[in-house]
């Protein structure tokens, strides 16, 4: 096949349908049975953060989104068509995403033609993502805490304070979505940790969308209650980076590790990957 040819422009709100075939292509996207989480994502990425589309002879061939994250410019999504894989298009749009961006972050599937890509790009492997599901039923109820419903702006403001990155407008997507919960674990000394629940697309168990937890603070009993209030009887999902002390924990109680992704960075340092429960596509 010869090299990547194409041209690539900034994604509108109208692209949003051929973006979702693009993901559908790869199985990231299908019908909505129950409720649209893809769709509303795909458009926060397109009228909030930066989103590309490459296409040939006026057919879209691949898509692209970063994210200012800002710890990171972070690698949201890079899908090509598979009937045009291995021509070094996804090369070529990963360059025009991340521009001259020197702190960057993604996390990589299990597909070994993307590792490489990211690598070359400045990035290195650093944890797994493991995607856990379980029954918070059997988890202990931590003592010395409590969890109350939160507004996005509260959210913001705390993650403001503990690691000096602005996502209002990211929490302000991230409360709206289905079924969404923010919320606080308080300890005696006050917030310890933000979360947000929410529903999934393709099934009625929950996920924690993203959580921090406060610096220097124990995770694990923090990230114990959010799990137990985001299970309201249908079992919950997290996503825990590989040196997260809560992954035995859980295991130990049951949970089982269904997914598991690649994190990848510029740099070890940017993010705290033990009190971090990351949103996979957002950072």
């Amino acid at each position: 096949m010869g090299p990547a040819t194409g041209i690539t422009r900034q994604a509108t709100p109208d692209d949003i349908p051929t973006i979702r075939g693009i993901l559908a292509a790869h199985g990231n996207d299908g019908p909505v049975t129950r409720v649209d989480i893809v769709g509303p994502y795909v458009r926060h990425l397109v009228t909030r953060h930066r989103t590309l589309l490459t296409e040939e002879a006026g057919a879209a061939v691949a898509f692209g989104a970063v994210v200012d994250a800002g710890l990171a410019v972070h690698l949201a999504d890079l899908f090509v068509m598979p009937d045009r894989l291995g021509r070094g298009l996804g090369r070529q749009l990963l360059a025009a995403l991340f521009g001259d961006a020197r702190r960057r972050t993604t996390f990589a599937s299990d597909d070994p033609r993307a590792l490489p890509i990211y690598v070359r790009a400045g990035m290195m492997p650093l944890w797994p993502t493991l995607h856990v599901e379980g029954d918070a039923a059997r988890l202990a109820k931590p003592p010395g805490l409590e969890t109350v419903a939160a507004a996005p702006e509260e959210l913001a403001a705390l993650e403001l304070a503990w690691t000096g990155a602005d996502r209002r407008d990211d929490h302000r997507f991230w409360a709206s979505q289905a079924d969404a919960d923010p919320f606080l674990v308080l300890d005696r000394d006050g917030p310890v940790a933000l979360a947000i629940g929410r529903a999934r697309q393709v099934s009625d168990v929950r996920v924690i969308d993203r959580m921090r937890v406060r610096p220097g603070a124990d995770p694990v009993p923090s990230v114990l209650a959010a799990l137990r209030r985001t299970d309201r009887g249908t079992r919950v999902v997290a996503s825990l980076l590989g040196p997260s002390p809560v992954l035995p924990v859980l295991l130990e109680a049951g949970f089982h590790v269904t997914d598991r992704d690649q994190f990848m960075a510029s740099d070890a340092g940017l993010i705290d990957p033990v009190r971090f429960l990351p949103n996979p596509g957002m950072l």
